[in-house]
C-alpha cells in the first residue's frame, strides 16, 4: 500500500494517548491526526481533514498483503502486524509517558520489528502546523536526528537508522532482518525551544520509554475493579476514557477530533476537543463504577476552581484548562473529511442554554458524596445557588442537550433534569442537616413532576417538548434518573413510540424535528444504549441481551466506537473515539450483568440507574456509602 492511498472510514483509526494530547493511527501505519500540547491545540498532523495538505507521519512497509492489529493487553499501546511477501514486521505505537507519575513526553513513538523474512519500510515524517497552514522547514541535524520547525512549532526527529530530509518531509528506507528492530520518534516543542544532539533520545531511551509506557497503562487498569460480564470491551472503553482525560486538570474531552461529520458530505461537522458538564460528569461516573476514584476527583477539583463564581454564570462546556471562550471558526482552507465542510474550530455551542447541566451537576455531587466524597461548605453553597437557578429557570425554554441551532423549545430531557437537580440537592441536605431554601425546592419539585407528567405525557407518552409531541431517544432518561419506575406504563409506551419512530436496524436515532441544520446523520449509539438500559431494568432481558450483542459488534477491529453508526453503509460516523459511546457501553454491561445475576431492585419503584451501580460497586469493596459530613 502506497502513501497515496486515500484515507476511508473512520473505522480504520486506533487511538494513541498521554492523557494530555492525542493521536490517530490508521491500518495503512500512517499518523493521520496529532495535537500538541493539548487535545485542543492546533493540529501538527491533520491529513484526517484534508489528504492533500494535512501531513501526516507514515512507517508503512512495502508489498504488503494483509495488516492485523491489536492494543497490548490493559494498555493504549497499540501494535500493527503487516504480513508482506518477504517477511511480517510489526509496528508499535505509542505516545510515551513516564511510569509512576505519567509525565508526557509530547512525543510520537514508533518501533518497527521485523518478526519473519525481512522487511522494507518507508518512513515520511510530513508534518503541517496549524490545521495544515503551511509547510515547515525540514533540518538534518545528524544521520539519526531532524529538526522540523514553522510557527509556533516544532518537531525533533530521532531515530536508530538513517534519515534524509527534503522540501518536504523527514525521509527514510529501512531494510530489517528477522530479529531487528528500529526505533523512531517525534518530539513537540514550542518553536522558540532550541535542542542539541544531547537532548534527542538514542535506541536505549526510547525503548525505555515504551516499557514505561506500557507499565504506566497496566498499573493503571490494574485498580479496575470489574467483574461482570464483556470484560475486555469494558476494560478498553475504560482505557479510551482515561487517555481522553487531560490529566493536568482531570477535565474529560467528548472526543479527541473536530469536524469528522455526522454524515459524508455534510455540515454537521463539529468541535469536540472541549469539556462538556453533562458529558464529563456522565463518563465519569462510569469510571467511578468501576472503582476508579482519582478521576472523579480530579475532576470535581477542576469543576470547583472552573466554575468559581457566581453559579449563574456556569457554562455548559469549557476548554480542558477552565477557559470559558471557545469562539467557533471555519477553516475554508482544508477539504475536510471525505469533503465534509465546513472544518471547525471552537464550538458556538458554548454559549446555548442547556438546562439539563444543572441537573447533571448535583446529580454527580450526589452520587460522589455517597461514595464518601467530601462535600465543602463552598460546594453546598455553589449546589444551593446552582438549586436556586433551576428555580428561577426552568420554566424557560433551552436548546436542549442535542444543541439545536434553532428557536429554544421546552425540551422534556431538560425539564426532567432541573426536578433531578432539585431532588438531589434535597437529598444531599436531608442526610447531611444543611441549610438552604427547602421549602422552595421542594415546591419547585413537586411542581416540576406535576409539568413533566401533565404537559410532557398528553399523548401517553413523553415527547421531545411541550408542544412538539415527535420522539426523542433522551427521554429514555426517564426511569433512569428515577423519575418513574422501569415498568411504569408511561415508560413502556414511550419506549415502544421510541422504538416505532426512531429505530432502525434495531438501533435509535436522536430525533427527527427540525434543528436548524441541513442534512441528516446516522443512527446515534449513545441512545441506543439508553434503550438497552431501559430494557435491562425492565427485566426485559431477552431484548437486552440481542441489543447488547448487535451495540458489541459496532466496534472498530481495536474495539473502539464513533458517535454514530450508518446502517445502509456500515460505516462509523461522528467525532472518534466518543467518550459518551464508551461511557455508555460501561454502565450498561454493568446493568445488564447485574441483572443476570438477580441482583436489580424488582420492587417496583423508581431507580436511578447509576446509582444502583456505585451501590453494588460499594458494597462489594466493604465501603458503606454512608453520607460525609462537610467540612
Amino acid at each position: 500500500m502506497s502513501r497515496t492511498d486515500p484515507l476511508g472510514s473512520i473505522a480504520e483509526l486506533a487511538l494513541l494517548g498521554d492523557c494530555h494530547s492525542s493521536a490517530l493511527v490508521d491500518r495503512q501505519g500512517r499518523i493521520v491526526w496529532a495535537t500538541f500540547p493539548r487535545f485542543d491545540s492546533p493540529a501538527v498532523f491533520c491529513r484526517l481533514l484534508d489528504e492533500s495538505r494535512g501531513g501526516s507521519f507514515d512507517v508503512t512497509p512495502r508489498h504488503v498483503r494483509s495488516i492485523d492489529r491489536r492494543y497490548l493487553d490493559d494498555t493504549n499501546v497499540l501494535v500493527t502486524a503487516f504480513e508482506g511477501s518477504e517477511g511480517r514486521v510489526e509496528v508499535t505505537d505509542c505516545m510515551p509517558v513516564r511510569r509512576g507519575d505519567g509525565a508526557p513526553y509530547a512525543a510520537l513513538l514508533r518501533r518497527i520489528a521485523c518478526v519473519t523474512g525481512r522487511a522494507t519500510v518507508d518512513i515520511r515524517i510530513a508534518p503541517r502546523f496549524e490545521y495544515g497552514r503551511f509547510v515547515p522547514r525540514f533540518t538534518l541535524l545528524t544521520e539519526h536526528a531532524a529538526e522540523v520547525v514553522g510557527g509556533a512549532d516544532a518537531l525533533w526527529v530521532s531515530a536508530t537508522r538513517p534519515l534524509g530530509v527534503d522540501a518536504e518531509a523527514v525521509v527514510g528506507s529501512w531494510t530489517l532482518e528477522a530479529g531487528e528492530e528500529a526505533y523512531v520518534e517525534a518530539s513537540w516543542t514550542p518553536s522558540h525551544t532550541e535542542w542539541g544532539t544531547a537532548d534527542l533520545p538514542d535506541g536505549p531511551a526510547m525503548a525505555g520509554r515504551l516499557e514505561d509506557t506500557v507499565g504506566f497503562w497496566r498499573e493503571w487498569m490494574a485498580g479496575c475493579r470489574y467483574d461482570g460480564d464483556h470484560s475486555a470491551a469494558v476494560h478498553r472503553s475504560a482505557l479510551a476514557l482515561k487517555a481522553l482525560i487531560y490529566a493536568p486538570s482531570g477535565a474529560v474531552v467528548a472526543a479527541p477530533t473536530t469536524s469528522l461529520p455526522e454524515l459524508p458530505g455534510g455540515e454537521r461537522n463539529w468541535d469536540y476537543r472541549y469539556t462538556w458538564i453533562r458529558d464529563s460528569t456522565l463518563t465519569l461516573a462510569s469510571l467511578f463504577i468501576l472503582g476508579f476514584r482519582e478521576e472523579a476527583a480530579a475532576f470535581k477539583r477542576w469543576l470547583e476552581r472552573t466554575g468559581a463564581g457566581r453559579p449563574r454564570d456556569l457554562q455548559i462546556m469549557y476548554g480542558v484548562c477552565g477557559e470559558r471562550s471557545l469562539p467557533e471558526v471555519e477553516l475554508d482552507y482544508l477539504d475536510g473529511h471525505r469533503a465534509s465542510r465546513p472544518v471547525r474550530i471552537g464550538n458556538g455551542a458554548v454559549k446555548q442554554l442547556q438546562l439539563d447541566c444543572y441537573g447533571q451537576l448535583v446529580e454527580a455531587a450526589y452520587l460522589f458524596g455517597k461514595a464518601d466524597g467530601v462535600l465543602t461548605e463552598s460546594n453546598w453553597a455553589f449546589l444551593a445557588g446552582l438549586a436556586d437557578i433551576v428555580c428561577d429557570r426552568w420554566r424557560v425554554p433551552d436548546q436542549g442537550i442535542w444543541e439545536i441551532r434553532d428557536d429554544p423549545r421546552h425540551f422534556l430531557h431538560s425539564k426532567l433534569n432541573c426536578w433531578v437537580a432539585l431532588d438531589r440537592v434535597l437529598r444531599i441536605a436531608g442526610a447531611r442537616d444543611l441549610p438552604g431554601d427547602l421549602d422552595r425546592w421542594r415546591t419547585e419539585r413537586d411542581a416540576l413532576r406535576d409539568y413533566l407528567l401533565e404537559e410532557g405525557a398528553v399523548g401517553g407518552y413523553f415527547g421531545q417538548a411541550v408542544g412538539y409531541p415527535v420522539a426523542d431517544a433522551a427521554v429514555l432518561l426517564f426511569p433512569a434518573l428515577g423519575f418513574l419506575a422501569s415498568d411504569h406504563p408511561l415508560v413502556a409506551r414511550t419506549i415502544e413510540v421510541v422504538r416505532r419512530d426512531l429505530g432502525e436496524d434495531g438501533l435509535l436515532r436522536r430525533y427527527h424535528a427540525p434543528d436548524g441544520l441541513e442534512g441528516g446523520e446516522g443512527v446515534f449509539l449513545l441512545c441506543s444504549f439508553w434503550l438497552l438500559d431501559c430494557l435491562t431494568h425492565a427485566g426485559r432481558l431477552a431484548e437486552a441481551e440481542d441489543l447488547l450483542e448487535r451495540l458489541l459488534a459496532l466496534a472498530n477491529d481495536v474495539g473502539l466506537y464513533a458517535e454514530e453508526y450508518d446502517p445502509s453503509t456500515g460505516e462509523l460516523l461522528g467525532n472518534f473515539p466518543q467518550a459518551f459511546t464508551h461511557m455508555a457501553l460501561i454502565t450498561s454491561c454493568a446493568h445488564l450483568s447485574a441483572a443476570r445475576r438477580g441482583l436489580l431492585p424488582t420492587d417496583g419503584e423508581p431507580h436511578d440507574y447509576t446509582e444502583l451501580a456505585l451501590d453494588r460497586l460499594l458494597a462489594g469493596t466493604g465501603t458503606g456509602g454512608a453520607e460525609t459530613p462537610v467540612s
